[in-house]
């Protein structure tokens, strides 16, 4: 039996790289190798901390849940055809608990997520050469299309369900508070939908120097200058929608602090238990909401990527060879010198 490679998780800082049988046929699943995958956040939080709140791997876990790859083989009827490109959304609501059935299928009470540790097993994730996947699951991309952009269309989703939770950003002031990778597509959005000014903060040059490459009109370093938007503060603050996209306590609370009265604030960042100013949300009356993942987003997001509507390029600082997966997520996390890297996997 030929075998394949994964990038297989054991414990914090015990990343490996592992042969694996050939994936065996599911039903309604197509046979993809897989080209390019994304490090994420998430994925760095298992690497560095062996999880992340009170999600622990507790098990071996094949990590990665944003990626495209090529077709080898696809179920009749499911429009998938060898050799196309497709990105593959990690996301596999059970279709009939109550969410479900309202439509809001991202708050699935059984949901499956690749790269996963909420559930035992673990759900293993898209960081191996190939796999079966639900063809429902892998939306082709047109011919000229690129693995690097398709494996971008998931934090391209999430960011596209977080904007929908804002307010029309043409014509507004727009803070973005974190410069990693979903800041920086959130940035391109906000450019995107015509924001007549993109303020982005971060404790780095390097971040922020891709921030202004995705359509930030001023970067501030926060680290190096505290006060640098205190311009913003005048009055009763001057910023009229907030994507908060670091959870740090600290860029919440300035972030607050420069939001003008009904001013949107949309909470991408996950964190723990976070103090926040409640006299100032109180009394700008200010909207403050959370959002979590993606739904129809995930379509929206190839579609713009396959049309060429976004460009994610800026972003991919580097990529690697997946049999360099360690040295790839070590180079991940640090954000002096990466903001999304990538493992190709040969594809």
């Amino acid at each position: 039996m030929t075998q394949e490679l994964a990038c297989r998780l054991h414990a914090a800082h015990d990343l490996r790289i592992e042969p694996l049988p050939d994936p065996v046929p599911e039903p309604g699943a197509a046979l993809i190798r897989v080209a390019r995958g994304g490090i994420c956040g998430s994925d760095l939080h298992y690497y560095h901390d062996g999880g992340f709140g009170p999600v622990r791997v507790r098990q071996p876990i094949i990590l990665g849940h944003e990626a495209a790859g090529v077709v080898e083989a696809a179920p009749e009827g499911s429009g998938l055809v060898p050799g196309q490109l497709v990105a593959l959304s990690p996301s596999r609501p059970c279709g009939t608990c109550e969410y479900c059935r309202a439509g809001i299928e991202r708050h699935c009470l059984d949901m499956r997520f690749n790269g996963s540790a909420m559930r035992v097993p673990h759900e293993d994730g898209f960081f191996r050469h190939r796999l079966y996947h639900p063809a429902s699951q892998c939306l082709p991309l047109p011919a000229g299309a690129s693995a690097a952009d398709a494996a971008g269309a998931e934090p391209l989703a999430v960011c596209l369900h977080a904007l929908s939770k804002a307010p029309e950003l043409a014509g507004q002031r727009v803070l973005v508070t974190g410069a990693g990778p979903i800041g920086a597509i959130c940035t391109a959005l906000a450019r995107l939908h015509g924001a007549a000014e993109i303020v982005v903060t971060d404790v780095q040059d390097f971040t922020l120097g891709i921030a202004r490459r995705m359509g930030a009109d001023r970067c501030v370093n926060v680290a190096e200058n505290p006060e640098g938007l205190a311009d913003y503060a005048q009055g009763k603050g001057r910023i009229d929608v907030v994507l908060e996209c670091s959870a740090n306590p600290h860029a919440i609370a300035q972030a607050i602090a420069v939001a003008r009265p009904q001013a949107t604030m949309v909470q991408i960042g996950v964190g723990g238990v976070t103090p926040v100013p409640l006299n100032l949300i109180v009394g700008r009356e200010l909207h403050l909401v959370g959002t979590h993942r993606f739904d129809v987003e995930f379509a929206q997001a190839v579609a713009m990527i396959g049309a060429g509507r976004i460009d994610l390029s800026p972003m991919v600082t580097q990529v690697l060879p997946a049999a360099e997966a360690q040295r790839a997520f070590d180079l991940a996390g640090d954000r002096t010198q990466a903001v999304k890297v990538q493992l190709d996997f040969g594809a």
